[in-house]
């Protein structure tokens, strides 16, 4: 490609609605263009890298025995409601009516249809097992899209299905798909990790995300600093250190004034005691109920693992009116003693199992401006629900080994599901078995954003200059650089090199735009393209030429006849630009 004729518009400023590093250079560098909120044009260099990752991503799927399918985008009403979707998932589902009144959806995912494809097309055992895979768009009205690519409304996704007889068969589906999104993100050249995971409104009884490590990452990944143990924050659990009795020093209760001291750091500074001897109480709705939460000042709630335990469907704070109406106080000064507790008032009251039986900590009063001192759990309040409904932090025991845990940021690429029956029985997808009874077919699920996968490459591959994208992904290979593109001979001497690089099977960008020599090293750094060839007269007197990697500090002249083995080897390099 002749840089004149590619369609390219790069920026030179950061675009002022970009919030993280990978939309920004999206962006400046001619990627992305945004149509509506959270729905974006592909350009060429950004579609041309959307491709490798979806070469990638076939080839380790049909290595894997997954065979692709083509699915509609377009959904009728009746599949989701005989799953039970179309009522539980909120507004996040694209919702319309056809010509005739009937009802359809923008598919965000494919559990549905697949599921009514199998149970249609297969009828014994001997059919099974089935994995079946497609690369779709899909739609998913995020109340909030932001950061370009990485949470947008529509997006580019991998989603498989696996069909088995039974769960063992299932669990080797799983272990196949674990093992090909390994090959795939390391092919990509990310640095990841897979991390136990909630299932979240998909379900089943296993799941597992791929995250792509990075600082911009919105996920929190706890992971052990001794053995492999790793998890999303949403599923992180810690060993849990009991000692009865054992926090605060006070055992009466007492009345203090705090006033205006509502925040933990306020009221721990005003008392002079550590966060760790308050216990915060808040206030949640569901769908059905109010709900209270006890939780040591130093904690945070897990509002997944939360809503897990009360099998709610929608879980958020209480607005401060609500709390000031069921509690007399308002936020910052709820209590455990003399809540109200009813069906006209708070329903239950759940309380994290760091909360221990005997320990006196200092909680609000229910009261404005004042606060318990010496609660007593146990005494002053029951512990009667008791769950794991707190994050874990840096430094806590890790759950397998008891060493301490860290926590690092990550974008999730990649997520997979052990289903189990949970679509198959509702729709009734069925096969004999060998004995002629009838079974339910044991499903998986298995997702990767494409778009997700680039973005998340580019947050971990950047400086100040632009893009340093991994050789697997690039859009192209080679930038070809003549530094003055009117000179007769370094003209002739550029398109030799390019007609080379391409007869060998490299894409080359030859830039032979009438730009200065920094516009152009500019935009192929911007573009993140790994090897820079510079076609100069400096060289080109003496048989070389100058050649660059991106990550590089500087270029190194080589003689021309040894410029292809040179490319060849510079593109072998691995993680080389997180070495340096």
């Amino acid at each position: 490609m002749f840089f004149s004729k590619l369609f390219c518009p790069t920026i030179k400023e950061n675009p002022s609605e970009a919030e993280v590093i990978s939309h920004k250079l999206m962006l400046r560098s001619g990627m992305i263009r945004q149509v509506a909120s959270g729905i974006y044009s592909l350009l060429p260099t950004g579609l041309k890298t959307m491709r490798k990752v979806e070469q990638i991503i076939r080839q380790e799927m049909n290595v894997a025995g997954a065979q692709e399918v083509s699915l509609p985008a377009v959904h009728p009403a009746q599949l989701w409601r005989e799953s039970g979707r179309w009522d539980s998932i909120g507004k996040e589902l694209l919702r319309f009516k056809d010509r005739n009144g009937r009802d359809y959806c923008f598919g965000p995912t494919h559990e549905e249809v697949i599921t009514d494809l199998i149970r249609r097309g297969v009828r014994s055992y001997r059919d099974l097992p089935r994995t079946l895979y497609q690369i779709q768009v899909k739609f998913r009205d995020e109340v909030r899209p932001r950061f370009g690519l990485m949470r947008c409304r529509e997006f580019m996704m991998k989603d498989a299905y696996s069909f088995d007889v039974d769960d063992s068969a299932c669990e080797e589906s799983y272990e196949k798909m674990y093992q090909a999104y390994c090959k795939i993100f390391s092919r990509c050249d990310l640095d990841y990790r897979a991390v136990d995971a909630d299932s979240g409104n998909i379900g089943g009884s296993r799941s597992q995300e791929f995250m792509v490590l990075a600082k911009s990452g919105e996920d929190e990944i706890v992971s052990c600093t001794s053995c492999d143990y790793s998890a999303n924050m949403e599923k992180a659990t810690i060993k849990i250190k009991v000692e009865n009795g054992k926090k605060g020093n006070q055992e009466r209760l007492e009345l203090k004034s705090t006033p205006g001291k509502k925040s933990i750091e306020e009221i721990a500074g005003f008392l002079k005691i550590p966060a760790s001897d308050l216990l915060k109480t808040l206030i949640y709705k569901t769908e059905r109920a109010f709900i209270a939460v006890l939780i040591p000042g130093n904690r945070d709630v897990n509002e997944t693992k939360l809503t897990r335990h009360l099998g709610a469907t929608h879980l958020n704070l209480a607005s401060p009116s609500e709390v000031q109406k069921l509690s007399g106080a308002s936020p910052g000064f709820l209590g455990p003693i003399n809540l109200e507790i009813g069906p006209q008032h708070i329903e239950r009251v759940i309380i994290d199992v760091h909360v221990t039986n005997g320990d006196s900590y200092v909680t609000g009063a229910n009261l404005e401006d004042t606060h318990y001192m010496g609660v007593v759990a146990g005494k002053d309040f029951l512990l009667t629900d008791q769950a794991d409904i707190h994050k874990a932090s840096a430094g806590d025991s890790c759950s397998k080994c008891g060493q301490a845990l860290r926590v690092d940021r990550g974008i999730e690429v990649g997520h997979i599901f052990k289903l189990g029956t949970k679509y198959s029985e509702v729709m009734e997808a069925t096969f004999t078995d060998s004995t002629g009874k009838q079974k339910l077919t044991v499903m998986g699920c298995y997702g990767i954003g494409i778009g997700r996968t680039v973005a998340a490459a580019i947050e971990q591959n950047h400086d100040e200059g632009g893009i340093i994208f991994p050789c697997a992904l690039c859009p192209f290979e080679v930038a070809i650089v003549p530094i003055e593109w009117e000179n007769e001979v370094l003209k002739k001497e550029a398109i030799q090199v390019y007609e080379n690089l391409s007869k060998v099977g490299y894409e080359p960008l030859l830039d032979d735009r009438l730009e200065t020599p920094g516009s152009k090293f500019k935009d192929s750094d911007l573009l993140g393209i790994p090897i820079r060839i510079t076609i100069g007269e400096k060289g080109i007197s003496r048989g070389k030429i100058e050649v660059k990697l991106r990550w590089a500090n500087k270029g190194e002249f080589i003689e021309k006849q040894n410029l292809l083995g040179w490319v060849e080897s510079a593109l072998q390099i691995k993680k080389a630009r997180r070495n340096t």
